[in-house]
């Protein structure tokens, strides 16, 4: 079935009563060429986030050994039963991915696809990563912004908590760009797509959680120093920052945005060094 074809597609939507939501963010595809692409070196296990009308699952299910797609929007399962008949290898199931215990869906690792709309791209990305699941690698067409973001260098203007944070637990690369005419309707931007290939952390810290809140709070003002920042998570006093900076090799007045992973992880290892050390 050509689901990237107006003339095919329309009429699909029509006759399951489909109509598209703003709320949900969904834009589906209309050029055969992307989904091919993006599924061109899917293999194994495949979890599909939103596949919509399942032009980007079709692909997949062509390719992959078993996939699992995951759609939020009920009014979208008839649909999917429809475009996927012809495969034996495919799943759909009505859920909330954030909600969906990823550790029940296979046996054994599997990748990631999905077109994700931006209101719901990093909490997913995150939820994804931070599930420990055995996921080999994510797939995923965002906005470009937020591609910009989760692919972005220190000192970027992109460079943000979320970049530290994506950097722990994968390295993150920009595959391809789709500019805006490729779907239906057409959104106000262009996306891109990007791979996430899971890493063992590249940094070894005593506390994972003060590493992640150092680097919450690196960002959380971004036009104040690192040492404000700091001092108002984890209750320091100006010179208490600034003796951590100093040690660590850091000027007094660098702000977050300018610091790796690395960094961060040193930081906050000085942080926790802090606290043992305090009178119980």
């Amino acid at each position: 079935m050509a689901l990237t074809d107006l003339n095919t597609l329309r009429p699909l939507l029509e006759k399951h009563g489909f109509s598209f939501s703003k709320g949900l963010g969904q834009n589906f595809l209309i050029n055969a060429v992307v989904p091919r692409k993006i599924a061109e070196n899917a293999k194994g296990n495949v979890l599909e986030i939103g596949p919509g009308a399942g032009c980007l699952t079709y692909e997949l299910a062509s390719r992959a050994e078993k996939v699992v797609a995951v759609e939020v929007d009920g009014r979208l399962l008839s649909v999917l039963s429809e475009s996927l008949a012809e495969f034996s290898n495919v799943s759909v199931l009505h859920a909330d991915i954030l909600k969906t215990d990823l550790f029940s869906l296979f046996d054994g690792d599997f990748s990631v696809y999905a077109n994700l709309p931006y209101y719901i791209t990093t909490p997913v990305v995150m939820y994804l990563l931070e599930s420990g699941a055995p996921i080999r690698e994510i797939t995923v067409m965002v906005q470009k912004e937020v591609a910009d973001r989760f692919t972005a260098e220190p000192g970027d203007s992109d460079y943000g908590a979320v970049t530290a944070s994506i950097g722990y637990y994968a390295k993150t690369e920009k595959l391809f760009s789709v500019s805006s005419g490729n779907f239906l309707p057409r959104p106000k931007v262009d996306s891109a797509v990007i791979r996430l290939t899971k890493i063992s952390p590249p940094v070894s810290v005593r506390s994972r959680e003060t590493l992640f809140r150092v680097i919450k709070s690196a960002f959380a003002m971004r036009r104040k120093t690192l040492v404000n920042n700091l001092k108002q998570e984890f209750y320091l006093s100006k010179d208490e920052g600034e003796a951590i900076l100093e040690k660590l090799g850091f000027e007094k007045t660098v702000r977050g945005e300018r610091l790796s992973l690395a960094d961060y992880a040193k930081i906050a290892d000085e942080i926790e060094k802090r606290k043992e050390c305090e009178p119980a």
